[in-house]
């Protein structure tokens, strides 16, 4: 058994449709368990109440780069071995990861604020994430602006190479960039900087949340890619019989 066996795509399909409801429950259960069990928490002895929307901004920032690297994995198998329904999930990824960064860029101006007395700072961390956030929305609308979609492949494809470079950017910065009003890591393993088991283990839930949210939204739409390419052909078969 290969794992390219799933670039199929009527096998795709079957096992997508099979693993969608249960994926979708869980993604609800771990979502909303989270976000809530992190809601309910105790206020921060620093910054009081506003350090809850660290259960939606962290696990939204942590998706929105990780997303990019999917679509970067997915952009390479289609570059190498054009396996199509690679190219169809890193185009089905591409709104959900504009959508992160959208949210961890508004909720970290709504938890920056009281904390900076600015809703935005041209931080370096916050201008990379920014940056991500203009390649998301130029990928999808390359994507748009070709009609072939082959050759849109092939071009989003290249430009997610150009894109990575801003999210690992936005990866690391908060490891190797002191300067700017931004915290370090939420999340560190070393000694005295790791966070209160209090806000860490439900920040873990909705982080995975996050991840099976991510799951199920692709699959949904990489399946709707599927079914609108299969229309494609069965009009193009007809208009030339």
């Amino acid at each position: 058994m290969s794992i390219w066996e799933y670039a199929n795509p009527v096998k795709f399909m079957r096992v997508s449709g099979a693993v969608l409801p249960w994926l979708a429950i869980a993604a609800a259960v771990c979502t909303i368990g989270g976000v809530a069990w992190g809601f309910l928490t105790p206020e921060d002895y620093k910054q009081g109440s506003t350090v809850k929307i660290v259960f939606l901004h962290v696990p939204a920032a942590m998706m929105a780069i990780n997303i990019w690297v999917m679509m970067l994995i997915a952009s390479l198998i289609w570059l190498i071995r054009r396996h199509h329904v690679s190219a169809l999930a890193a185009k089905a990824a591409a709104p959900v990861g504009a959508v992160m960064t959208l949210i961890a860029l508004a909720t970290g101006a709504i938890w920056g604020q009281p904390m900076w007395g600015t809703w935005w700072e041209w931080d370096p961390r916050l201008t990379s994430f920014l940056i991500l956030l203009l390649f998301y929305i130029g990928y999808i609308a390359l994507w748009s602006a070709i009609e072939d979609p082959d050759s849109a492949a092939d071009l989003t494809g290249v430009l997610c190479l150009v894109g990575s470079v801003f999210a690992l950017l936005s990866r690391y910065a908060v490891l190797f960039w002191n300067q700017g009003l931004h915290q370090g890591a939420s999340l560190s393993v070393a000694p005295g900087e790791r966070m209160s088991e209090i806000y860490r283990y439900p920040l873990y839930l909705s982080m995975f949340g996050f991840l099976l949210l991510f799951l199920v939204l692709v699959l949904v739409r990489t399946r709707t890619e599927i079914r609108r390419r299969r229309l494609a052909a069965l009009q193009a078969r007809e208009m030339r019989a």
